[in-house]
């Protein structure tokens, strides 16, 4: 996997920083309010699990897949569930988790849904921000690192389901993806 990065953008020691930083502010902001951590599956499954590791107070977890790019490299537009949550979010304090922040259309769609579900509130943790490619204006209200606007994969993301396993976040080699 290694002989396809064109780079290394983020070493693990960085990621490790950014989560260490990410889990301070959360356990502030948070403190006594048992939150509900909800992943958006798969890429963003590492992240969580490292986050959740530096909030020394409860916090309950839940997954979702939501993708909007079904296995391509640019968005398809439409966002479409394919796992929903097991509980209910009426009156929670919410709190999405996710690995890249790009188009923002999946958080649009997920947070205008939660709303309607009547969660008490709702905010934005992001390892990567990628503002680049920004079609919709959701506030990330926590972020890791600042994402150049390059395809990357590693700690949890993929392109076609290879590469989540890197501890590093690294930038795919264009002929990689382009040939296929």
């Amino acid at each position: 996997m290694n002989q396809d990065m064109q780079k290394v953008l983020f070493s693990e020691e960085e990621i490790a920083q950014a989560n260490q930083k990410l889990g301070k502010l959360l356990a502030n902001d948070y403190k006594g309010k048992n939150p509900l951590f909800v992943c958006i599956l798969k890429g963003a499954v590492v992240f969580l699990t490292d986050l959740v590791r530096q909030i020394p107070d409860s916090v309950d977890l839940e997954f979702i897949d939501a993708s909007s790019y079904n296995g391509q490299t640019t968005t398809s537009g439409e966002v479409k569930i394919l796992k929903d949550l097991d509980v209910s979010v009426a009156g929670r304090d919410v709190v999405f988790v996710e690995d890249i922040i790009d188009t923002g259309l999946t958080l649009k769609a997920l947070m205008d849904l939660f709303k309607e579900r009547h969660a008490n509130s709702i905010k934005i943790v992001a390892l990567l921000d990628k503002p680049a490619n920004r079609q919709q204006n959701v506030k990330v209200d926590y972020v890791g690192l600042q994402c150049p606007d390059e395809f990357v994969v590693g700690y949890g993301m993929d392109y076609n389901e290879r590469y989540r396993n890197l501890s590093y976040i690294g930038v795919l080699k264009p002929e990689v993806y382009m040939n296929n």
